[in-house]
């Protein structure tokens, strides 16, 4: 057989296969560092050794570090009779399959057909057939565990992974926290709370689990159930496992609650173990910030010198945490904009304006994201840059975004205060009226809007009309519905 045709035979077994090649993770360029220290920090922390071993190397292997992913599928292979116990064969296959590919790529075709030979023995063992594919739950688990580390692009092919496990075993505790943990990803995302009941089987299943603690404490402070989340919460600090990572969610625990110091504590504790955490350093940006809102707010918005001086001393702080967050996960949208505010208080307009152009221009921002970002942006657009145009830009494009969201409410109370400021300045203002009746179209005043329509058409047209020479008067702050956002 020539070098080409058994090429093309090896190439066709290596589709076959299930592992980090074939499962098409999603990983942009700019998160590849940030995943890479999140993969080390898991590996120390959290006792997940063969996984994380097989997801650096497919990392590596992405940026072109092939021995280095060599050694890392190497070092799987040790770690699977260890972390496996008397039954490695099932996620054995994994590792396989994942040296299989690697050895094609850099040549080792001898080697690749040993590996693809290892994993067909485990297929016919336990499915009776000759192929390089296997269907178990333990496959699909793995799968899941995979995209799941790999950001948010992948959590909806991960939940089906988990779901499609716990079909086969329903009580399994590890399909059951890799399902709590991805249900509770995406309702930070999606704005949900269907994770509740997860993340309390997963915790039934396997009490030891302070990871999976946690994050319940957590979903119960979004419930309002605070004297059950903080118990959880001092139950996981008491314990002596995987604390890293309970000091990251404790501390976010009470940077929630307004215990800011206490949350300052814990992430610091947990950052002298991470330092090259993105989400840890956002973390501690993020009480900087409370303690710089929370210093405003008590000077009624208005600080006095001494005061002043100090919130910019504490911005500088955030500014230090939130730039190293951004620097190690480029693709960080939210963090991108506290450090955009943060800018602000500290009077570098020139930081600000670049940092949410960045921000605007990522590919990958979620629709309530974007709406914060152009609201915020909005904002300074009026507040620093004295720009009433480019602001009302901003909001529209936030409120355009159909949503239901804080900033979206915000960003038509923002046009609105705008259109009305406009009218008060200039009753015959026809853009003015035009942005009343978009407002009054998104509260479900329809004909009210419709006589601001009219009324800007007739100034359009430069007909007169009754009533010019008064100011329309503005209504109460929109409620929070789903109804159309228009344009202008």
């Amino acid at each position: 057989m020539s070098v080409e045709s058994n090429r093309s035979r090896l190439e066709d077994s290596l589709h076959q296969l299930r592992c980090h090649f074939t499962w098409e993770l999603q990983i942009e360029d700019d998160e590849m560092h940030d995943l890479e220290n999140r993969v080390f920090d898991q590996m120390e922390f959290l006792d997940t050794q063969c996984g994380m071993h097989n997801l650096l190397a497919y990392v590596k292997h992405l940026e072109g570090r092939d021995e280095e992913a060599l050694g890392s599928l190497r070092d799987a292979e040790e770690a699977m009779p260890q972390e496996h116990g008397h039954g490695p064969d099932v996620k054995s296959l994994v590792t396989w399959g994942n040296l299989a590919w690697l050895c094609y790529h850099t040549g080792r075709l001898a080697e690749t057909q040993s590996y693809l030979d290892k994993v067909e023995a485990i297929c016919r063992k336990f499915s009776g057939q000759s192929s390089y594919r296997m269907e178990s739950p333990e496959m699909d688990s793995e799968e899941g565990w995979a995209l799941l580390k790999c950001g948010a692009k992948n959590y909806e092919r991960a939940e089906a992974c988990f779901e499609k496990a716990l079909e086969a075993q329903p009580e399994n505790p590890e399909f059951s926290a890799g399902y709590a943990i991805v249900i509770y990803r995406l309702d930070g995302i999606n704005r949900t709370s269907l994770s509740l009941q997860p993340l309390q089987k997963a915790l039934r299943l396997n009490p030891e689990n302070v990871y999976v603690k946690v994050l319940l404490a957590l979903k119960l402070q979004d419930l309002r159930q605070e004297a059950e989340a903080e118990k959880h919460i001092e139950e996981a600090l008491s314990s002596t496992s995987s604390q890293t990572y309970v000091l990251r969610y404790a501390g976010k625990f009470y940077r929630r609650k307004g215990f800011l110091d206490k949350a300052l504590h814990l992430f610091k504790m947990a950052l002298q173990a991470t330092p090259s955490s993105a989400l840890l350093n956002h973390q501690i940006g993020l009480c900087y910030r409370a303690h710089v809102l929370r210093i405003k707010k008590a000077a009624n918005w208005k600080p006095r010198a001494l005061d002043r001086e100090k919130v910019e001393k504490i911005a500088r702080l955030a500014i230090r945490h939130l730039e190293f967050a951004v620097e190690q996960k480029p693709t960080f949208g939210i963090a991108h904009v506290h450090l955009a505010e943060m800018y602000t208080e500290t009077g570098n307009y020139r930081k600000a304006e670049e940092t949410y152009h960045k921000v605007l221009n990522m590919t990958s921002l979620k629709e309530e994201k974007l709406q914060e970002v152009h609201f915020q942006y909005g904002r300074f657009q009026e507040f620093q840059r004295k720009s009433e145009v480019d602001a009302i830009v901003h909001y529209l494009k936030a409120i355009k975004i159909e949503t239901p969201s804080f900033s979206r409410n915000k960003s038509i109370q923002s046009l609105e205060k705008l259109a009305l400021r406009r009218l008060q300045r200039n009753a015959l203002d026809a853009e003015g009226l035009s942005f009343l009746g978009l407002i009054c179209k998104l509260r479900g005043d329809l004909s009210e809007a419709v006589g601001q329509y009219e009324r800007a058409l007739r100034l359009l047209a430069g007909r007169p009309q009754e009533g010019d020479s008064h100011s329309p008067q503005g209504e109460g702050p929109p409620a929070r519905d789903r109804s159309t956002g228009g344009g202008r």
